[in-house]
């Protein structure tokens, strides 16, 4: 069987633990092969080369961009690099090679980064092409960086590694990514080897500009695609479980086992991500099947995502959901009985590209719910402009998600163990085909309510 096996960024961190958990773990000889992974950046790198993920930190990119010193942060790069290097001399990582090949390419980035300050500079072209060239040029970095440092560690341990590197860095033919991902492995005999391709992938429409931070699981996903992958497999530190046990605790929560590209979709929309919904979509019309793997679990099969899967026993598979949400409450006594209203609104979304997580309505109300990120006060205006009332709220968002919940009964218990613990529901909203029950609150509430709903919904 040929499996493509994407390895995230805190699982290729802990490298040691990828070769015993996943390379190497019961294969000896033939066994070892016939098996494509698709690398991420090591934790923090690409947080880095463009900006922290979560805290929003600027990276290099946004040095480019407002005309600060990039070339001292490239240099200062290199350094962290090449710390980061010296971890895996105990697993076999030839140091001078690896560190040679990261400061050329660092160093080739710097040129083209200067090329492309300069005709900045210029004012010939337009800010918008150049600065999403430099995001391009600076993530593909820490793909590459990683990729080759595991080909350079499994080739000194006698295994057989080839290199993918999909940034087409000094490669000036314009292909599609696509395009890219079928002509770079046509060739690659995947029997007697194990490969390993960079998660960024260049390509004439800029997957960065496509997909941004999302592309290393859009290149495993063209990938399975292009080989005909018997099972896509994707490896990280936690298991998709049936709640945060973060928040639940262990003890509280278990892996979800089986479940359909529906729910990944629903967990994705509320950003509990098994995989980024434009990467799971090609999977899931091509019929291949997507694994999620604990990389620190091995003997653990994981949790099968299938195109048709139904749960036999109507059950919530997971409890999840978000406090980082703002619901906006669109009032107008002309509402009622006015076909259209709901069209005008959503234009006036689009026109600001937001998009909603969630939508309740009455007759004179529409209250949608989306992401604090893409608050733009600009829209509030706008609509401020055209409708009686608008209220704007930071809220929580509690979601009850599985491939068979259409219980009787569910609904309503859910709602009283939200009322019983003094969490208020502010909207709901739930759809004919019942893989998605949400519920709105009060921001303040998110944690408990989780654990309410976990306890008397799913442990109940």
């Amino acid at each position: 069987m040929l499996s493509v096996e994407k390895i995230g960024g805190t699982s290729m961190t802990a490298f040691a633990d990828v070769v015993k958990n996943i390379i190497t773990y019961k294969r000896t000889g033939k066994d070892l092969y016939n098996r494509i992974f698709i690398v991420s950046a090591y934790s923090g790198v690409t947080n880095w080369l463009l900006e922290d993920k979560k805290t929003g930190a600027p990276g290099i990119y946004h040095h480019f961009i407002n005309q600060k010193d990039f070339h001292q942060s490239l240099a200062e790069l290199i350094v962290k690099l090449k710390e980061i290097n010296k971890s895996y001399v105990g697993l076999g990582l030839d140091l001078k090679v690896a560190d040679d090949f990261i400061e050329t390419r660092i160093n080739d980035a710097e040129k083209y980064l200067s090329s492309l300050a300069d005709v900045l500079a210029s004012g010939y072209v337009s800010q918008e092409n150049i600065f999403q060239a430099a995001r391009e040029i600076l993530a593909s970095i820490g793909e590459s960086h990683s990729a080759f440092n595991s080909v350079n560690i499994l080739k000194n341990s006698n295994i057989n590694a080839i290199l993918v590197d999909l940034s087409g860095f000094h490669d000036s033919e314009p292909l599609t990514i696509d395009q890219r991902v079928h002509q770079t492995l046509r060739n690659i005999d995947f029997a007697n080897n194990i490969t390993f391709v960079t998660g960024y992938t260049k390509g004439t429409e800029g997957i960065m500009r496509e997909f941004d931070r999302g592309y290393s699981e859009v290149t495993f996903s063209k990938v399975a695609v292009a080989v005909r992958a018997d099972e896509a497999i994707i490896h990280k530190e936690y298991h998709l479980s049936s709640a945060d046990p973060n928040l639940v605790g262990i003890e509280n929560c278990v892996p979800v086992g089986y479940t359909n590209y529906d729910v990944a979709d629903q967990l994705a929309d509320v950003g509990m991500e098994a995989i980024h919904p434009k990467a799971a979509k090609p999977l899931e019309i091509n019929n291949i099947n997507l694994r999620i793997k604990n990389t620190f679990e091995p003997d653990h099969p994981g949790t099968l995502i299938t195109k048709n899967y139904v749960g036999m026993k109507k059950r919530v598979e997971v409890i999840t959901g978000s406090d980082k949400v703002i619901i906006i409450d669109i009032h107008d006594p002309l509402m009622v009985g006015s076909v259209g209203y709901d069209l005008k609104i959503m234009q006036d979304f689009a026109q600001f590209d937001i998009s909603y997580i969630c939508k309740s309505t009455s007759a004179n109300s529409i209250s949608l719910v989306i992401w604090e990120k893409d608050y733009k006060a600009e829209l509030i205006k706008l609509l401020e402009s055209k409708y009686q009332t608008i209220i704007v709220k930071k809220v929580a968002i509690v979601c009850l998600i599985g491939t068979n919940i259409d219980q009787p009964g569910v609904l309503g218990k859910a709602a009283v163990s939200l009322g019983e613990n003094n969490v208020n529901i502010l909207a709901i909203s739930h759809s004919l085909r019942q893989v998605n029950i949400q519920f709105v609150i009060e921001r303040d509430k998110f944690k408990e309510a989780i654990k309410v709903l976990n306890s008397n919904i799913y442990f109940n």
